[in-house]
């Protein structure tokens, strides 16, 4: 059923990319500031999320805003490193890659609330008590470079002696976090682990049937989420993509329906050393030699 996931991904970014463009031109690197995301939501999802957000910046900023829909996680990282992106919402593990790749890359805001982010392993068996009754039971994680879909789960469990591999009879990437609670939702993994805003964002919104899949564990909390500019963007215009996601009001209606898309109480300041923990623990499990 999953076989052509890949292609039907880049079916449903056709549509974004005929209405937003593909990359910028050089010439055009002045007049547009070039915007992407990490997939870690269906493309419609991100859209919807990044439309208000862009008519905002482009007032604020008082340059147009194009938005640059990818397939996957490593394409964010790609595209700051050759100058195609100059502003990404990346994840504490894709902030991290994108340092080490591009040397420069700088994290200008956060939600609050990526200072205490957290996973939650889902599943659909009653049985299931604890992690421990999952060995030999098939687990999905999100995209491989997911920060709340993968690697901070994987080191948790590894600090309690879990190692995947060899623990779960499978393991399978969703490459998404809703995918994940449709997997596990479906049978077509006996449990998973997907980050708490979107877990929360589905139940709320009925898109996951809480009577059939559940909690099973939360993680300790952990930095996720920022959003990051080239390193060598100008940096009065980086100063001012800070500014305009530092005075999002959470008083003012057009800026609560903002924020509220974002799944953010508010923006604050970031800085590279908060995510100094994220790459440690890409080191400890394997995913940065």
């Amino acid at each position: 059923m999953f076989k052509n996931a890949k292609a039907l991904a880049a079916l449903c970014l056709l549509p974004l990319t005929l209405m937003f463009g593909t990359f910028a031109s050089a010439d055009d690197n002045l007049q547009t500031l070039r915007v992407s995301a990490i997939p870690d939501e269906a493309p419609t999802e991100l859209l919807r999320k990044f439309k208000p957000l862009g008519q905002y910046l482009e007032q604020q900023l008082g340059m147009k805003v194009q938005f640059i829909p990818v397939t996957d996680y490593a394409a964010v990282v790609e595209g700051l490193a050759s100058d195609k992106v100059d502003l990404a919402w990346l994840g504490g593990f894709t902030f991290v890659q994108a340092r080490l790749k591009t040397g420069n890359a700088i994290p200008l805001v956060q939600r609050e609330k990526d200072r205490q982010f957290t996973s939650k392993f889902i599943t659909a068996d009653p049985a299931v008590k604890s992690l421990q009754d999952l060995k030999g039971k098939s687990f999905v994680f999100g995209s491989i470079s997911s920060t709340s879909g993968s690697l901070m789960p994987r080191y948790f469990m590894d600090k309690e002696g879990i190692k995947p591999e060899s623990f779960f009879s499978r393991v399978a990437y969703s490459g998404a976090h809703d995918a994940t609670a449709a997997w596990v939702q479906a049978g077509k993994a006996d449990a998973g682990v997907l980050n708490a805003s979107v877990w929360d964002k589905l139940v709320a919104s009925g898109k996951v049937d809480t009577s059939k899949v559940r909690v099973l564990a939360t993680t300790p909390p952990y930095y996720d989420y920022n959003w990051t500019v080239r390193g060598d963007l100008d940096p009065t215009l980086a100063e001012k993509i800070k500014t305009a996601f530092l005075n999002l009001d959470p008083t003012n209606p057009e800026h609560k329906a903002i924020l509220e898309l974002q799944a953010a109480d508010r923006f604050i300041e970031t800085s590279p050393e908060n995510y100094q923990s994220i790459e440690d623990a890409a080191r400890s499990v394997g995913l940065l030699k």
